[in-house]
């Protein structure tokens, strides 16, 4: 739905109140925890399996909130575990995928951990901070919405759209 009172025209009251980006200073390992316990959530009331290296490939991608490609999740493992093939690793990175728990960022070739209450097939938008790297992550249903309206008015089927914004984000510009 857009809102054509605000710049944008997106609704805020229906975006998430979660803060897109976490304040340096927050508790990580909090943070972590809180992940983890959604994702345990997730596939207990969805009845799959949250396996040992399904757990250790979500933490590998949250002990930052940067995306990562599936090469340093494995260099990230490899740290506390004997290297994990690849196969195994894309396997996962799937699974944690279909459930919501992970996505991918097209422009990075990198997965970034997701602790928002969504389903896999919910529109985001990705904010990708060019400074410290960081993603965040906000609703883009209204977005989504507008541009599958156009395409199929041009007569086009869309099948999977992803929204990626490039920026600074507000700790970056608070700190410059």
């Amino acid at each position: 739905m857009l809102d054509v009172a605000h710049p944008g025209g997106l609704n805020v009251a229906a975006m998430s109140l979660k803060p897109a980006f976490p304040a340096p200073d927050h508790d990580h390992g909090r943070c972590t925890a809180e992940a983890i316990h959604h994702a345990e959530q997730v596939c207990a009331n969805r009845a799959q399996r949250f396996t040992p290296i399904r757990r250790q490939v979500l933490q590998a991608l949250l002990s930052s909130h940067r995306p990562l490609g599936a090469y340093e999740v494995i260099e990230e493992l490899a740290r506390s575990m004997p290297r994990p093939a690849p196969i195994t690793v894309y396997r996962a990175l799937e699974f944690l995928m279909a459930n919501g728990l992970v996505h991918r960022i097209e422009s990075r070739n990198a997965y970034l951990a997701c602790a928002h209450d969504h389903d896999a097939a919910a529109m985001v938008a990705f904010l990708i901070c060019e400074r410290c790297g960081t993603v965040g992550e906000i609703p883009a249903a209204p977005v989504a919405q507008s541009l599958s309206v156009a395409a199929r008015a041009s007569g086009f089927a869309p099948k999977l759209s992803v929204v990626e914004i490039t920026g600074t984000c507000f700790h970056c510009q608070k700190a410059a």
